[in-house]
């Protein structure tokens, strides 16, 4: 019987989920599906917050996205389930503050699956993604900039934890 090939699952995070985890969502989505990864990934974002719970990301940000080529259009805003937790290998802030909150929303044995999403960027010199919900064009395309460096960084991190899983099933 054949083995079957490890998955990974990320969750990006940020207040509303409307900006910046389904940016992150679908430039991470774009660039595992040019490497031939999309297979082994489950990706998805949510809110600590359930603002926008229902609704498809910020017309601005889908907008910003389509013009690198990634479509944000099918996604729907939702907020952090406490299955989330359990579901996800790997769950990503945005910013300090959403990861404070989820680190007091998340389990003690699992916090090992938090971290900010600027660590795997750390040369980019911030340790976050600044929201642009308040403001113009240029925050949003700064968004996407620090994200593309960051997908790159986790793309490689997730690769390596593959890999690990794949030598432990043989």
């Amino acid at each position: 019987m054949p083995v079957e090939s490890p998955r990974y699952a990320v969750l990006f995070c940020c207040m509303g989920n409307i900006c910046r985890s389904p940016s992150a969502e679908g430039l991470f989505r774009a660039e595992a599906r040019r490497q031939g990864l999309d297979a082994q990934l489950q990706v998805d974002s949510a809110g600590t917050h359930g603002y926008h719970a229902g609704e498809p990301p910020d017309a601005r940000a889908q907008r910003h996205a389509q013009r690198r080529g990634v479509d944000l259009g099918g996604l729907r805003a939702r907020q952090v389930a406490a299955a989330d937790f359990e579901r996800f290998d790997l769950i990503v802030a945005m910013d300090r503050d959403n990861l404070q909150w989820l680190h007091e929303a998340c389990p003690e044995p699992l916090r090992h699956k938090l971290r900010l999403m600027m660590s795997f960027a750390p040369r980019a010199g911030t340790d976050e993604v600044p929201d642009p919900y308040y403001g113009g064009a240029e925050g949003f395309e700064r968004v996407l900039d620090l994200l593309d460096q960051a997908c790159a960084g986790l793309l490689g991190h997730v690769q390596a934890e593959l890999q690990m899983r794949r030598r432990a099933l043989t």
